[in-house]
Parts: structure tokens; sequence; C-alpha cells
């Protein structure tokens, strides 16, 4: 065992002696909430939240359906290093006069809710106090991709970068990058300039990948797209050379340079974030655009693919006892979500569901295999749409009806904002294997709606009790 690995198990090891202490008295969920961008995460923790403390009428979620909830309120920030997730700012966009979707999430951010109930077994009448914390940790999913660094040298990152961005689709975005870095030479002296734009130009390469006409999810590091408080910073002026994984640099050179730049973010920027946040969390949603993958075609749904068996790897993942309780808690149940299902008819939603529990096949397997609880539903957190059947010549056609956005457009109708509309919007391969090789390529149609008129008491949903009971439900025992 390396100096580095005993020190990074001790910081694991810490922070777990810090949240068993804490959790004799006071027991706690720590939930982390993520997704690749334009996921969903601000209006799921929004509407979690808000469902929680409305007491919303929640069907699937037990220990609420049998009335053993007695209240829930929100608390001071137990984390003094985190931003306090600006739940009543995003509920203030959704319920106003103009009805906004909130920003989405560019930065980690924590709220504590807590909720009193009604213990129904003899242990936690006997032994609890009827209260458990809801620590909801949010952050991008884009940094999250971020974890797999710490185990490669910046060589071998190099190499695995420029591999894959010699292939389709990514080869004909990367064009401008790939120029200006056959013009960098390792083996010559370092040069701050020729640093700073290799960055941003590898930097537009990623962003282009992301772009919703390719929707590629695999594309580390993290905080180039996602840099929050570090945009600008010397940590995000490096970029891949085209060198070899066993490369060697010479002191002074650029090599040396690059190499030194991608270990300072590795060991500053991703070390902190894993071992203060993430490596603590014992409950986990990963939400996923998987429509946007789709409709994008075959490379899309295979890049997404990899990431998230690469989001898995990084995981924690294993049932808890009490040497792990006491020494940094595992991540013992994990949600795939698959957002926006209100873009579809419900007879769509199954397949959806289908085709998301295919997609995460390979990563659930080696998580069961630890001794983790994997499940996988369509969901949408606030639902944006109604159902219609709309009848013409050819035929009836199941659609979703709405307020679309002002400037979405379907062929030459363009929408003000105002005016509602029902849309056909595709239908999804009847088996699950066809999506995934890109047969769903262009069939469906997504328009952006504005939020939905919202009472101050509840939120319309599609299955958000089932992601609640699955996330929460054994903790009110």
């Amino acid at each position: 065992m390396t100096w580095d690995s005993i020190v990074d198990t001790s910081r694991i090891a810490a922070g777990g002696l810090a949240d068993f202490a804490t959790g004799l008295t006071e027991p706690s969920i720590r939930l982390g909430v993520t997704g690749l961008s334009r996921a969903g995460k601000t209006v799921f923790i929004t509407a979690l939240v808000h469902a929680l403390l409305k007491q919303a009428r929640l069907p699937v979620f037990e220990a609420q359906n049998e009335g053993r909830i007695l209240k829930a309120y929100l608390e001071p920030q137990p984390n003094d290093d985190l931003p306090r997730f600006a739940y009543e700012q995003h509920l203030a966009s959704l319920t106003g006069d103009e009805r906004k979707w909130p920003q989405s999430t560019r930065q980690i951010s924590q709220l504590r809710l807590t909720i009193e109930y009604a213990p129904e077994s003899f242990f936690a009448r006997t032994f609890s106090n009827g209260k458990l914390h809801i620590d909801i940790i949010d952050y991008p999913g884009e940094w999250l991709l971020d974890l797999p660094l710490m185990q490669q040298t910046y060589q071998q990152w190099s190499h695995a970068m420029l591999t894959a961005s010699r292939t389709e689709p990514r080869v004909a975005l990367a064009n401008d990058w790939h120029q200006y870095l056959s013009s960098l030479d390792p083996t010559a002296p370092a040069d701050e300039n020729a640093a700073v734009t290799a960055a941003k130009l590898f930097t537009d390469y990623l962003s282009a990948c992301r772009q919703q006409e390719v929707s590629l999810s695999s594309l580390p590091p993290g905080r180039f797209l996602m840099p929050g408080d570090l945009e600008g910073s010397p940590l995000l002026s490096f970029a891949p050379l085209d060198v070899t994984p066993d490369a060697v640099f010479a002191s002074g050179s650029m090599g040396a340079l690059m190499e030194r730049r991608y270990q300072s973010y590795v060991s500053r920027v991703v070390k902190p974030f894993y071992f203060g946040h993430f490596a603590r969390l014992n409950r986990q949603i990963v939400l996923v655009d998987l429509m946007s993958a789709l409709n994008a075609g075959v490379h899309a749904v295979n890049d997404l693919r990899g990431a998230l068996v690469d989001v898995m790897g990084s995981f924690r993942l294993g049932a808890n006892n009490l040497v792990s309780t006491v020494f940094g808690r595992r991540i013992d149940k994990v949600l795939f979500a698959a957002t926006k299902a209100d873009l579809l008819h419900h007879q769509s939603h199954d397949k959806l569901e289908a085709i998301l529990r295919l997609l995460v096949s390979e990563a659930s397997h080696k998580a069961e295999f630890q001794g983790a609880r994997i499940d996988a539903l369509a969901l949408s957190a606030i639902r944006a749409t109604q159902e219609a059947t709309v009848k013409q010549k050819s035929g009836e056609f199941s659609c979703i009806a709405g307020t679309p956005e002002a400037g979405e457009h379907v062929g030459t109708e363009l929408f003000d904002g105002k005016s509602e509309a029902a849309i056909f919007p595709g239908d999804l391969p009847g088996h699950p294997q066809a999506a995934l090789q890109g047969l769903a390529q262009g069939t469906l149609q997504f328009v952006k709606f504005r939020p939905p008129v919202l009472t101050a008491e509840t939120f319309p949903h599609i299955r958000m009790d089932r992601a609640i009971e699955f996330l929460l439900g054994d903790g009110f025992p």
C-alpha cells in the first residue's frame, strides 16, 4: 500500500468517525443527487423537498401513506463549508407569475430536511427519538466523471483522451484542438500562453461534444465544463498532449508543466470533493437525460453507457455494517432515473424504464455483487404536460399537451410561450435493445414546456413516490 493510499484511507475513516458520532444521537441519510447536464437535478431536489414538507399525496411512500409522518421542516446547514441549496429561490421561479425552470446546478450545495415520525417497530419505539435528518447533497455529474482521474497518470489520461477524440463523432468536433495540438512539442520549454490556448481549445471541443445534436456524456475533466468558483484558475490551464502512456518529461518542459497542472487538479479539486463529500454518501440518485441520447443516436447512447459504468465504478458501494458505519459508510442504494418522462405519452414510460435498465445492467450487476441495491425508473419530478388524443385523417395519435416555451418550434410553427399545444412526441421501440442500437434516432420530438400552474400544496409528478420510497423508505422503522 502506497503512502498516498494510506492517507486517502485515513481521510475516509476520519469522515466516517465524525458521521458515526453524530448519527448515534441524530440518525441521518446523506443523499447524493447527481446527473449530467440538463438531467433536471435542481427541479428534482426542489420537488422532493416540497413534497416532503407539504406531505403531498405519495401513495407508494409507505410511512406517509400509513400516517406515520408527523411533520417535516428545514434546518440550518450542518456543514459550514458548503453553500446552501437555494430551495426558496427555485420554488419562487417555479411558482411565480413567469413560471420558469430554475437555473441548473453549477456547484456543490446542501440542504438539511428533518422529518419527525411515529416509529413502528419495537426496537425503534424503544431506542429511536423518531427523528430523521436527510442531508441532500447536490453536485454536477460532470464532477463525478473526474473521480477515475485519481487512478490515472497524466500520460495515461492524455492517451485515452486523444484516442477517444479520433473516433466518430468526436473527430470532426476536435479539429481546431487537433490542429493546435500538432504544433505542441511536449519536450519543448514550458509556455504558459500555449498551455492556456490548448486548455481553451480542449474545453471548446468538450463543449461541442455536449451539444444536443451530439449529446455525448463522458467528457472529463468535469470542471472544464462546470468550473464553478475555479473559472479562470491556473488549475484549469492544462490539456492532453499527444504522448504515450509511459512518457517521461524533462524538468521545465511543456509536458512537465501539463503534468504538474493535472496532478494539482487531482489533488486540490478531485480529492477534496471525493473525501470531503462524496465518500460520505450512503444513498445516491443518478438522473439521466436518456431521451436526448436516444434521439442523438447510437454514439450518444454508447457514450452514455460508458459514462454510467464510470460513475458506478466511482461509488463506494456495499451493504453497511458496524465497521463501515464507523469507518466510512458505503452507498447501499443507487437509483437511476430517466428524467422528463412527461415528454412522452404514458404508453412509452415502461419502454423508457426498460431501456434504462438495459443501459445500466452491466454496472448494476457489479453493484449488486458488492451488496448494494440498484433500481431504475422513468421519472418526472414535476409534470409539465397532460395527455391528449388528437384525431386526424390518418388516425388517432397519443399526444402530450402543455405550454411550450417561447422560441420552441415544431416544423414551421413557432411558439410564443403563452399558447398551449398538443404535440405527438413519437414512440420508443418496443424492444430496448433496438433503442440502444440507434433505431430511436430522429424519431422523438422534444419540445421544452414551461412549468405548469402549480399550487402551493402539491406538484404533479410521475413516479416520484417510488423514488422516495426506494431512497428513504427504510429510514422510518
